[in-house]
């Protein structure tokens, strides 16, 4: 390792993203972990992040709240509360904090401003970066998996494995039992048709439609999504022949997390929720609305079915695949 164990005990990681990007780190994480296992892993992220943590306390153990910044769209800047923010995390006196944003074009100026006594992560040519020989240039292609990964090799930290995680506990099941949903494990399909942004959602008919032939053969069709999204989910309901199960604002994450687990099938966007069913095998349509299906879609080709609809918009070709997972599903 370029940094010795010896020599860290507090670490800060600096990603304040969303839930599909979080995951994406998992298997990162776990080889930081495993290479300095008796070190302080800390957080910096958007406030729902703190309930990642806790999801993920093998890994990481504090949580602190990073309140915007200049140029990162997710949440507006607060001024005052960033002025706290970069106190806050100044007094840890974290030995090593890890740039794992982006290619660091917009945040590594700040990141120095952490006060590390070692700072990583990633840059590009013609944009700041501290000069310590531990950021690596950002590589803009492959898995989101994969690039995350090759930091922690490029740190002299071995991979331990790809594979990604979501653990559940004891109350994520009491709280999937407490809703009374009528279905059984694996004779349900999960249908999740939001995503953030307009731009990443698969239209609506066609969710409807897949949902309809799920029912036809002999499944129940449970529709996931926040309260937030009841309305996309109330427009698949309205092109439906059959009565699926509605489950919109109704399940935490880890309530989500045992549908996903149980169920026959995945069929969603490219969003969140993939990952989850990447993480327990669950066979899944995954639709690409962004062009990145080699970034972002699930590594196992056989289990995921992944389909660039920008490259092939095909309704045909996913029901296709569909019928075939099914088939290997059931």
């Amino acid at each position: 390792m370029k940094i010795p164990p010896s020599e860290i005990k507090k670490i800060a990681i600096f990603r304040a993203l969303q839930l599909g990007d979080m995951l994406c780190i998992i298997p990162a994480i776990r080889a930081l972990r495993h290479a300095y296992p008796k070190a302080q892993i800390t957080l910096l992220g958007l406030p729902w992040g703190k309930s990642f943590t806790e999801r993920f306390d093998q890994y990481f153990d504090n949580f602190i709240h990073f309140p915007g910044y200049p140029g990162l769209p997710e949440q507006e800047l607060d001024k005052a509360v960033f002025t706290n923010f970069l106190k806050q995390v100044q007094d840890e006196h974290f030995d090593l904090c890890i740039q794992m944003q982006g290619n660091g074009s917009v945040v590594n100026p700040m990141v120095e401003l952490l006060g590390a006594k070692y700072m990583a992560g990633y840059k590009i040519e013609g944009h700041y970066a501290p000069d310590d020989g531990l950021f690596m240039t950002y590589p803009d292609q492959g898995h989101e998996i994969e690039r995350h990964i090759r930091l922690m090799e490029f740190l002299g930290i071995e991979s331990q494995g790809n594979e990604l995680e979501y653990p559940l506990t004891t109350s994520d099941y009491d709280a999937l039992d407490a809703l009374q949903f009528d279905i059984e494990p694996k004779k349900y399909v999960c249908i999740h048709p939001g995503s953030r942004g307009s731009y990443r959602q698969w239209p609506v008919k066609y969710f409807a439609a897949l949902a309809d032939y799920c029912i036809d053969e002999g499944y129940k069709a449970v529709l996931t999504g926040t309260k937030e999204e009841s309305d996309i989910i109330d427009a698949v309901i309205s092109h439906m022949r059959h009565e699926p199960i509605n489950t919109a604002g109704k399940t935490s994450m880890g309530a989500v997390g045992v549908l996903i687990q149980n169920a026959a099938m995945l069929i969603s966007n490219c969003t969140g929720v993939s990952h989850i069913a990447s993480a327990f095998k669950t066979p899944s349509i995954v639709i690409s609305m962004d062009g990145e299906p080699q970034r972002w879609g699930p590594l196992d080709t056989r289990v995921h079915r992944t389909i660039n609809w920008l490259q092939s918009p095909d309704f045909h070709l996913v029901f296709r695949e569909t019928v075939e997972l099914m088939s290997l599903a059931g």
